[in-house]
């Protein structure tokens, strides 16, 4: 570690420390009450850290710091918007992660890959980086200091004194004051010190990091022995040869129909499509491996051998792309026959990242490798952020609603476990469909006395649409008014169960 970070930072400014302070009682008062918009707020004090504690130091921001800052800061907008907690936890993770990667810059697969977490390797020099500054500054400045915790207790006094007085005096004021002003109890002391205590040690180590990064790119690998002509493409090509007597079946079937190869190989609809994306899915994931295992050891000796090499894993390339909208097509037959569930879209949504991977790797083939991790590693943030702002529960209950206007089949126990975000969309069924799906969370959302900057918009608009309205039907058993085939794992009739969706 000491020879890769690029050497110690001087003293601590002091804009780092009260940017930290104040991430760390923002933490405090806010995070305990839940994710929303205070994840943003907090992160804005937190980025305010580095910025100080890069200023002295010779860094300059470069297009991959900023595309990552920015990235990791569009990512905390998931949970403002959005109510179901999955998209959002993989918005944070990435947003930690991108946030990383814009304090260290690194480029290689290895830097890239220990980038999104090497923030963590700081914690503890940040932390003896601002005992020493602190420490440092309080040395022949009590009197100052004296005279700053006396205002700032003095001004605190009369804050509590007259906001106790006005609040008291207009019941319109207190209810705008209760609002703004963080909820806190003693009971959760101990937690909102925990969460306080983690926002300093993050400004600080984040800070910190800026300051003086670790090198990861300094991480190298030695490459693999070039292996020959023949048997580095021999296999390959048998490959290439495979996939294509594949896709030449797959166009058989799709303009022989799918009902005829199911009369032959006496499968379901159901297993037919179900079976068939699962097996692709992992075909693309081996795909990937074989092409980097491939480069590994791929011939470089001059340019017949880089010709070589682009020729054969640009063929497999290309036909894994064909692979993947195979794979695609068939979650679409099957989304259309039994409906939309979250690991649906969510083994959809890889599928279709693992294809922009594909296309990334090709380019990198005809205009070099150089910015490929970082393309990748862009591609997967991307990827996270769409997916949380489409609101993955509301496509699903709106998928759901459509099919069951189109073919009366609805599996309601399932669409009542979803978030508020489902809610527009639910509220469109006809009774007492509507008060079996929104019954759950409706009592949820009157439950709930989250506030405002941990109250997401999809939970506010469901509040809106929702109101004070109670279901009209009280149903014990709302499975009972699931109708149609509903794909087996949902518990329709004449399937077997899916292992692969348990959700």
């Amino acid at each position: 570690m000491s020879r890769l970070r690029t050497g110690v930072p001087g003293t601590i400014p002091v804009g780092t420390l009260w940017c930290a302070l104040a991430t760390a009682l923002l933490s405090a008062a806010l995070l305990g009450d839940g994710i929303g918009l205070n994840l943003l707020v907090v992160a804005i004090p937190a980025a305010l850290a580095t910025y100080f504690a890069v200023r002295p130091t010779t860094r300059r921001p470069r297009p991959w710091t900023v595309v990552w800052a920015v990235g990791g800061l569009a990512l905390l907008a998931v949970p403002a918007l959005r109510d179901a907690g999955w998209p959002s936890f993989l918005a944070i993770v990435s947003a930690f992660a991108l946030g990383s990667l814009a304090l260290h810059g690194s480029r290689s697969w290895i830097g890239v890959f220990l980038g999104s977490l090497g923030v963590l390797t700081s914690v503890a020099e940040a932390l003896g980086w601002a005992a020493r500054g602190i420490r440092a500054r309080m040395t022949g400045s009590r009197g100052r200091w004296g005279v700053v915790l006396r205002s700032a207790a003095v001004a605190f006094v009369l804050l509590l004194v007259f906001g106790a007085l006005f609040a008291s005096a207009d019941a319109a004021f207190a209810d705008v004051l209760g609002d703004l002003t963080p909820d806190v109890s003693i009971s959760d002391s101990p937690w909102r010190f925990f969460l306080g205590l983690l926002g300093l040690v993050g400004a600080l180590a984040a800070a910190y990091t800026a300051a003086a990064p670790v090198r990861w790119d300094g991480l190298t690998t030695e490459p693999g022995k070039p292996r020959g002509r023949l048997e580095w493409a021999l296999p390959l090509i048998v490959l290439n040869l495979l996939f294509a007597a594949f896709l030449a079946i797959q166009l058989t079937v799709l303009l022989g129909g799918y009902d005829k190869v199911m009369a032959e190989t006496d499968l379901s609809y159901s297993e037919y499509a179900r079976q068939g994306f699962w097996q692709l899915l992992w075909a693309t994931l081996l795909t990937l491996l074989v092409i980097a295992l491939a480069l590994r050891w791929a011939p470089r000796g001059g340019p017949r051998d880089r010709t070589l090499v682009r020729g054969v894993l640009g063929t497999l390339c290309l036909l894994t792309l064909v692979v993947v909208a195979s794979a695609l097509r068939r979650m679409d037959l099957y989304v259309d026959a039994y409906g939309l569930t979250r690991l649906r879209i969510s083994v959809a949504a890889v599928e279709l990242w693992l294809g922009v991977v594909l296309v990334l790797i090709m380019a990198a083939g005809f205009f070099g490798a150089r910015m490929l991790p970082r393309a990748v590693a862009a591609s997967a943030a991307l990827g996270v952020l769409v997916f949380g702002l489409v609101s993955p529960d509301g496509l699903i209950a709106e998928q759901n609603v459509q099919r069951y206007r189109d073919a009366h089949s609805i599996d309601i126990e399932y669409l009542r476990g979803l978030s508020a975000d489902a809610v527009p969309a639910l509220n469109t069924l006809p009774e007492p469909l509507r008060s079996c799906a929104l019954e759950e969370i409706q009592r949820g959302l009157l439950d709930s006395d989250e506030p405002w900057y941990a109250t997401s918009w999809g939970e506010a608009r469901a509040r809106d649409i929702l109101g004070d309205w109670k279901p009209v039907h009280r149903l014990r058993d709302c499975g009972a008014l699931s109708t149609g085939d509903n794909g087996g794992d949902r518990g329709g009739s004449g399937e077997t169960y899916d292992p692969y969706d348990p959700y």
